[in-house]
């Protein structure tokens, strides 16, 4: 086996699984077997029937990572790739061939990804502080590291909008211990950051949150979604999504609770061309662990139940309606009946 290419035996490409719509585990020592409509696909409200793909099945395509993170989609190249924080890799998931690689290595302990509209690679690099661009040719560009004259937390997570402007998040998850970047002092509060990477200018647009955390826009860019997981510093501190209105595609206002996460956390997240917000989500027990679909006014309509937690997604494939789903140790996807809204 090359030493850059791996995959894992216990995870063969296309393994499917299925769980009771309360979340109670597969036993994985069964064969593969896909049972349709998939049981882990659970249905709240009625209009997410129409999403629910009856013969399409949860895949799991990879395990052996130790905490999963941050995907993106690569539709030029067929292949997905994702953040393995604690082990300071990126990984490559190749369609055709299901084939699992080694996309970089170190990786400045990256986390959240994307592509901007020129499709090149957008990270947050825990480790380093920063927010870099990876090029067409590979080289890697810095795009900010550091806020009137002081370092970020840990840049987290990011997405780019249609004007080109980049919105990252900056909780300071990385600097909170070693396991995923390193330990150090906050310099600046946990800020959610607008950075216009033509003038280089940065603004703060929210700075109210206690651990601002996955975002996305709405289909129309009118409303951008961001998550907080402050819960994670106590049970007293927020765990929901909180929504804005985007104004000229530089500001935020009215900002308002979009809704309350109940026993656990929502982390990643993203739209599809409907609207309804799609949150990779767990630390609530296993009836938490996986995907939770919010409809536009903040109702819970559906829940795509997975064995681990379930911290980030996109959409993706040929169609873009095939969601992938990053959760904890594991890659898993499922065909969706809708699209994710951004492209590429």
């Amino acid at each position: 086996m090359k030493r850059r290419t791996f995959v894992a035996t216990a995870a063969a490409a296309g393994a499917s699984f299925a769980v009771n719509p309360r979340g109670a585990a597969k036993d994985w020592t069964l064969p593969t077997i896909a049972r349709y409509p998939d049981p882990a696909i659970e249905i709240v409200d009625p209009r997410f029937e129409k999403y629910r793909v009856g013969n399409a099945a949860i895949e799991r395509l990879y395990t052996g990572a130790r905490w999963s993170e941050g995907p993106v989609w690569f539709g030029d190249g067929r292949y997905l790739v994702w953040s393995d924080i604690p082990n300071n890799r990126m990984l490559r998931w190749l369609e055709l061939t299901g084939e699992v690689s080694v996309f970089r290595y170190p990786s400045n302990y990256t986390n959240g990804n994307t592509r901007d509209k020129q499709g090149r690679l957008i990270s947050c690099e825990h480790d380093a502080r920063r927010v870099t661009r990876t090029e067409l040719d590979g080289t890697i560009t810095v795009l900010i590291d550091h806020y009137q004259s002081k370092p970020f937390n840990a840049p987290n997570d990011v997405v780019v909008h249609s004007n080109g402007s980049i919105w990252f998040t900056d909780p300071g998850y990385g600097i909170m211990g070693n396991y995923e970047g390193h330990k150090a002092a906050f310099e600046l509060p946990a800020n959610v950051y607008r950075l216009d990477p033509k003038s280089g200018e940065v603004a703060v647009v929210v700075g109210d949150m206690r651990r601002p955390n996955g975002l996305c826009f709405s289909p129309d860019e009118t409303k951008l979604y961001i998550v907080d997981t402050g819960m994670t510093d106590g049970p007293q501190y927020p765990h929901n999504i909180r929504v804005y209105d985007v104004v000229e595609g530089a500001r935020l206002a009215n900002g308002r609770v979009f809704v309350e996460m109940g026993a656990g956390l929502a982390d990643g997240i993203r739209c599809d061309v409907d609207g309804n917000v799609w949150a990779g989500t767990g630390w609530g027990g296993e009836d938490f662990s996986g995907v939770q679909v919010l409809a536009p006014e903040g109702k819970l309509i559906g829940k795509v139940h997975l064995p681990e937690i379930c911290a980030n997604i996109c959409f993706g494939g040929a169609k873009r309606n095939r969601l992938f789903m990053v959760a904890s140790t594991s890659l898993y996807s499922v065909y969706v009946g809708t699209q994710g809204a951004q492209t590429p």
